[in-house]
Parts: C-alpha cells; structure tokens; sequence
C-alpha cells in the first residue's frame, strides 16, 4: 500500500527536496506552505507520478491548522510521515536590540506551529499504532551561539518536543526522529536577514555548504530504516563545518 507523508513548509528548502525524494519513491503526498502560487508549481511537477494534495496555512495560525488538516478526505487522514520542515530565523542581534516581533515570529512558527500539526496528526497515529514524525531541529538547538539567543532556544524547544514525544508515544508503535542540520543552503539566511540577498549569501561563502537534498536523503534513510530500528536523533554537518558559529572557509 502506498504511505502517506505531510510536509510542512513545502515550497522550498528542505520541505521542498524532502517532497521531491518522496515523489520519485512513490509517496503520496499532502503538501502544507504558504505560498500558492509555490504548493501549485510543486504539485504539477510532482504530480505525473504520485497523488498530490496541497493545504494552504500558516503553521502559526491555529484555527487555519485544525480547519484545513480536518478537510482532508477520509482516504487521506491515515497519514504515515509526518515531517515538520516549517521554520523560521527572523534577525540576529543581542538579547537588548532583539526585536519582540522577531521572537514571535520564531516562537510560533518553530514551536507552537510545530506542536499544531503534530496534535492535528498523531490521534490516528495511536490509533492505528503506527507512524513516523520528523523534526527538524537546528545545532542551533544543540549549542546556543551569540546573537541568536531565541531563535536557539526555539530549537531546543524542538528538541526537548521531539524527546517528549518519544517518551509519550513509542509505546503507541510512532517513531520520533529529531533531525539538527548545520548549515544549509536555503532562503534560511535571506528571511533572517530581511531580504537582504548580499549579506545572506556570505553565509555560504568559502566553503561547500550542505544542500537541501543532504537533509532529505537523511530523512528518507530515517523512514526505511528496519522497522526495529529509530533514528532518535541526528546532528548533520557540512564537511567544512564542526560546531553552529566554526566554519572553516578557503
């Protein structure tokens, strides 16, 4: 039978790679962004080969989360994967300059938007005693570094979910796995950064950042791993990078 994988935050990044794997091994798919014009650009690519629905929602906008995810039709709520991709970085600055919008702006999406999902999926997850959930966390959730003191304390949130899921719910036959790249080439730095494109793309001068592509073969890995077997918890790196803020540039 075919699975059944959500993905949050879809239209590009990883959520968008981690899709695009799915597809060519032949997942169907529930594709969550708030993008349309991007959900629908992806849903005529994917689509050739795979069943395909788009939900249009902010994860930070409860109501929207329960009342989109409820209107699936009753042959999609058995979802099988659940992949939490949605996030956000809003500025870099000290605890005394941050900007409180910023940190709402994190705080929602990375953890309240994740926990929305998440309570909409896992009833049918126990009920059926199975499923797999995927967070993507950060290093950042690993090492708290300089300047981005609530964005990292939102992914240690993610963190400490992804423990306390497991605690709750393996007795249910659900794996959790917590996955923390280092850093990826995405829009990550160019929405931290307010669209500034010049200061986000030194991000990823001097050396060989890790790819979209990286995080969603470690996801399908995750996945198809003997059903004995969870991957509790993976930290990723670039080769040219061994902590959140050490990047060794040529």
């Amino acid at each position: 039978m075919t699975r059944i994988a959500l993905i949050t935050g879809a239209t590009s990044g990883i959520g968008k790679a981690t899709a695009i794997k799915f597809a060519e091994n032949g997942y169907n798919l529930i594709l969550c962004g708030r993008r349309s014009e991007k959900l629908e650009e992806l849903k005529n690519a994917l689509s050739k080969t795979v069943q395909i629905r788009t939900l249009l929602f902010d994860v930070r906008d409860r109501k929207e989360v329960e009342l989109q995810l409820n209107s699936l039709p009753e042959e999609w709520k058995n979802i099988d994967i659940l992949v939490n991709s949605a996030g956000n970085a809003h500025g870099l600055s000290t605890i005394d300059n941050g900007d409180i919008n910023d940190w709402d702006a994190m705080i929602d999406g990375n953890v309240k938007g994740l926990l929305y999902v998440s309570k909409a999926v896992i009833p049918q997850m126990v009920e059926r005693k199975k499923g797999h959930i995927i967070n993507l966390s950060s290093t950042a959730g690993k090492q708290t570094y300089a300047n981005g003191t609530v964005y990292c304390a939102s992914k240690k949130a993610v963190e400490a979910i992804s423990e306390g899921m497991r605690l709750d719910l393996t007795e249910h036959g659900i794996k959790i796995t917590n996955i923390a790249p280092g850093a990826v080439a995405t829009e990550f730095s160019e929405v931290r950064f307010k669209g500034d494109k010049e200061k986000a793309q030194k991000v990823y001068e001097g050396y060989e950042a890790l790819q979209p592509e990286d995080i969603a073969d470690l996801i399908f890995y995750t996945i198809n791993a003997p059903d004995r077997v969870t991957i509790a918890d993976v930290t990723i790196y670039s080769k040219a990078q061994s902590a959140p803020t050490t990047i060794y540039r040529k």
